[in-house]
């Protein structure tokens, strides 16, 4: 006989406050956000995130959650109940033409707001942050910045010198999270 265990969800409070979950960050799945009057940030793009269906429960009441996820995701907003002027601003919307990873979004929003951020619009709220910029300011001071030839192969195909340029970090955020190799 199997017993399923299932882990707690990943509580992201944001009460009068902005809350920024960017970068690898978790591996989990499964998210309760409670904002009053405040911001969440939600970076769901990490190949780290197990396999599966993601799952926001949200409490939001006078307040913004930012969702920033790939391309190809869905986001079932069904079960999501809506009072006031409460929406969920996605770009895509039903435009995506490749089903990929589901973000099953739960819960009540009272005067509140989820935007749906993909692609190049997701990369540039993860890179107008803080953490970001703390990041590639420790990156540069230390040299941990990919070589020439891994941003201009064209250009570059001759440049070897490891040595110079050492390996990215893997906990950066310096680094794409949609980036698998």
């Amino acid at each position: 006989m199997e017993t399923i265990t299932t882990q707690p969800p990943v509580r992201v409070p944001a009460n009068n406050a902005v809350t920024k979950r960017l970068g690898h960050w978790t591996t989990q799945r499964r998210f309760q956000v409670r904002a009053h009057r405040g911001v969440a940030v939600l970076d769901l793009r990490s190949p780290r995130i197990q396999a599966g269906d993601i799952e926001v429960e949200v409490d939001l009441h006078h307040a913004v959650l930012k969702l920033l996820v790939a391309d190809d995701a869905v986001i079932d907003d069904w079960d999501l109940r809506r009072t006031d002027r409460s929406k969920v601003k996605d770009g895509a919307g039903t435009a995506v033409t490749v089903a990929g990873r589901r973000v099953i979004v739960t819960g009540t929003m009272r005067r509140s707001e989820i935007r749906v951020h993909r692609s190049g619009v997701a990369i540039l709220s993860a890179m107008f942050s803080r953490a970001y910029l703390a990041d590639l300011r420790r990156a540069h001071r230390e040299r941990d910045f990919p070589p020439d030839d891994a941003l201009f192969p064209a250009e570059s195909a001759d440049v070897t010198d490891d040595a110079l340029f050492p390996a990215e970090s893997a906990d950066t955020t310096v680094d794409d999270p949609t980036r698998t190799a």
